[in-house]
């Protein structure tokens, strides 16, 4: 049994990290899986850790749903992950990938040099943005980053932030998980994996979430967005280099 014991410490890592961001793990752990294993089959990792993972952080976070939330952003990206979860079958993830990095670097630069600029937290807005990022997570097997960027509208406070994230993001990967499953993407081979990763995505989100607690809320807001500028760059180093 060949296990990476060097990537399971990574992805220990990414679910601390992406715990503090409040957008789970993926945003890390697909650009660090990609190194490792076969674009498809870390699709098909993501979705399984993702689901042990953000039960853990309903579990710990779970006083701050945002029930508005979870219908306005959560139902589209529900719907959206299916149509991505095909189509990622037949897409160029390549050119999706810097796609993906160049819109992540792009507006949270925006909103991090302009602070003044307000995006409005409708309903119209949450739909879109639970729609982009549902249909990203099912084609790239990550779309956190994007909820994020949505979620960050809504000025919630860090626990409700991250709770609310975290159980549109566990409707999203059980969802997801059906799909790749019927895509092929969940092999034997990544199988050996699942038992680590789900001790992992508890223990990650336990730390993540004692860190948390003596991050102040005020710079919440800007560690998030300084994450996602983060995660773009990532991407973008993982395609061309």
């Amino acid at each position: 049994m060949n296990i990476k014991y060097f990537f399971l410490l990574l992805a220990l890592l990414a679910e601390i990290v992406g715990t503090i961001g409040g957008f789970g793990s993926s945003v890390f752990f697909v650009p660090i899986g990609n190194f490792y294993f076969d674009f498809y089959s870390v699709l098909g990792l993501t979705a399984i850790f993702h689901v042990s993972s953000n039960l853990s952080k309903i579990v710990l976070f779970k006083k701050g749903l945002d029930k508005r939330l979870l219908l306005y952003i959560g139902v589209p990206s529900v719907l959206f992950v299916i149509i991505g979860g095909i189509l990622s079958k037949f897409g160029n993830d390549l050119w999706l990938k810097i796609i993906l990095g160049v819109f992540l670097i792009v507006f949270s630069l925006f909103f991090l040099i302009k602070k003044e600029v307000i995006v409005l937290p409708s309903n119209k807005n949450a739909i879109y943005g639970g729609s982009l990022s549902g249909f990203s997570a099912g084609l790239l097997g990550t779309g956190g980053a994007i909820r994020g960027l949505t979620m960050a509208a809504f000025n919630l406070e860090k626990n409700a932030f991250i709770a609310t994230s975290a159980f549109i993001d566990f409707m999203i990967d059980l969802t997801r998980s059906f799909v790749y499953y019927g895509n092929g993407y969940i092999t034997k081979e990544i199988l050996i994996y699942i038992p680590f990763l789900i001790v992992i995505g508890w223990i990650g989100t336990y730390l993540g979430k004692l860190i948390l607690n003596k991050i102040p809320q005020e710079k919440f807001k800007r560690l998030s967005l300084s994450l996602i500028l983060i995660i773009g760059v990532i991407t973008l180093i993982e395609v061309l280099f």
